[in-house]
């Protein structure tokens, strides 16, 4: 019978572990509590990082035909701009610094995507009622009533996880008092796509009010709730009506709109202290939470799903031993705390903890107006892709960081000739070529550059240099031997002849 891969959670996070161990040919059962995808609009912002990974998986597509593009934000104190963002972005980029697409079509695409590989099992309204881990794997009792044993367990099952409640493990750090009324209103409007945000506005004095435009005519608003309102009252739609409308009126938007979706938001900044647990990994929010001030918590969670999945896959594989998934934890808490250290900073000044916070951030909005060497202070420091340092990565710059986008002599991208494994960039003397490659048993795709070209001065690669690639689009190492096998090794994979142990 051939091992078992559960994933626990059918959201983005468990969907992306789902589809990138079907693409590496292992066959995954998602278990899912609702009956269908999420309603409203949830975790909205994709990050460009995101995309990629998205991309590798063959799925970016329709998240960019239907999400909406944004680069520019702007803050206001009153009706007052006091701050504009400009995220960076060049002609060869293959994709804006941010999309904002709601959660349940993100859920859709990545759902056909698991469906049309044939390899992925997702049953829509089971409930895990019971987890029982062991040393070979974990045995899950399922409402309504069925059992299944797991050689492996992905636990992707949000902030309220069953899998780490049933585990007895505990989120650490700290929690934030202050909350945000959180709603999806149909608008029709010419705004453009930017993330705006007002403190203390007319319309809500002592506030914060953020707007993000959607598809399908539909705007997000996230209204901070005053300290000590009954979150009760203020979900009553009268009360939700009287509060947007008069931001609406305020900013000279249409009167005419509707309600869609409500919900109570408040932050927290809590993680696991390791995200692998025997043959049980956590992922997302089920391993950590994060504000959403900087849009991480979604982002994050697709780097997790896809760092853990492709890392499982060599596991699966037999091409890395079990110990390989101690680089997962090392890579992803260590980005989980830089995410906590600075959205922590963007949810002080957002939702000041208080009464100095409050005095400190009202300072800071004051001075803003008149003096615009103090607009930096407002920066919402959105998610960017992190550095890693792991035994997954050998060192050396630009070890440790994505692989940039850069343009080959012939026009493409880079990364539309990577594939979806691990990639060799040789920079030698001749021209361009691609070719399949085999050290031992693992394959990967080699790809040969002109040291000359424009793709390896972006890259600061020299004649003789080799990059290896791993399959996040992570640079694991720059050798100067050319001894990829070598290297692999060092990571910790076994080169010998695969064990399917699927098979």
């Amino acid at each position: 019978m051939p091992p078992r891969i559960v994933v626990a959670g059918g959201g983005p996070v468990g969907l992306t572990a789902a589809l990138t161990l079907a693409r590496n040919g292992l066959p995954v059962t998602v278990i899912e509590a609702d009956a269908g995808v999420c309603e409203g609009s949830r975790a909205i912002c994709i990050s460009r990082r995101s995309l990629q990974l998205l991309d590798r998986l063959g799925v970016a597509a329709p998240f960019l035909a239907k999400g909406l593009a944004w680069t520019e934000g702007t803050s206001y104190l009153g009706a007052a701009e006091i701050f504009h963002l400009r995220m960076p972005h060049a002609p060869e980029d293959r994709f804006p610094p941010f999309i904002n697409l709601q959660q349940y079509y993100a859920e859709q695409f990545l759902a056909d995507a698991c469906a049309a590989t044939g390899l992925v099992d997702i049953r829509w309204g089971h409930r895990i009622a019971d987890v029982k881990a062991g040393p070979g794997g974990a045995a899950l009792t399922l409402t309504p009533g069925d059992v299944l044993d797991a050689d492996w367990l992905i636990a992707a099952d949000g902030a309220r996880s069953t899998v780490r409640e049933q585990l007895g493990l505990a989120l650490e750090g700290r929690s934030f008092e202050r909350r945000y009324l959180i709603t999806d209103i149909a608008l029709k409007c010419g705004w453009p796509t930017a993330r705006k945000v007002w403190f203390d506005p007319v319309s809500n004095p002592g506030s914060t009010i953020i707007m993000h435009r959607q598809p399908d005519d539909v705007w997000r608003v996230d209204c901070q709730l005053a300290e000590g309102e009954d979150e009760h009252e203020a979900l009553k739609d009268e009360n939700i009506r009287a509060r947007i409308s008069a931001h609406l009126a305020m900013v000279g938007l249409p009167a005419e709109w509707t309600l869609l979706w409500k919900s109570v938001y408040k932050a927290h900044t809590l993680s696991l202290a390791e995200y692998v647990h025997g043959r049980v990994v956590f992922a997302g929010d089920a391993a950590h939470l994060v504000p959403i001030f900087g849009v991480r918590g979604l982002n994050s969670g697709v780097d997790d799903a896809h760092n853990l999945a492709w890392k499982l896959a060599l596991v699966m594989k037999g091409q890395a031993p079990p110990s390989f998934l101690a680089t997962y934890t090392a890579e992803r808490r260590a980005a989980c705390l830089e995410n906590i250290a600075a959205a922590t900073k963007s949810t002080w000044f957002m939702s000041p903890p208080s009464p100095g916070y409050v005095l400190a951030r009202d300072a800071v909005l004051e001075l803003a107006t008149r003096h615009p060497q103090f607009r930096v202070l407002i920066d919402p420091r959105q998610s960017a892709a992190h550095a890693y340092r792991s035994a997954a990565i050998l060192g050396g710059p630009p070890a440790g960081l994505p692989l940039p986008e850069a343009r080959l002599g012939d026009g493409r991208s880079l990364h539309d000739v990577l594939g979806g494994g691990f990639a060799v960039l040789v920079f030698a003397g001749d021209g361009l070529g691609v070719a399949p490659r085999r050290v031992g048993a693992l394959d990967y795709l080699e790809i040969r550059i002109f040291a000359g070209d424009a793709c390896a001065a972006t890259l600061g690669a020299k004649h003789g240099d080799t990059f290896l690639i791993r399959p996040d689009g992570y640079v694991a190492a720059v050798l100067k031997d050319g001894d990829v096998g070598g290297a692999l090794r060092r990571m910790g994979l076994s080169l010998e002849e695969e064990r399917h142990a699927f098979a």
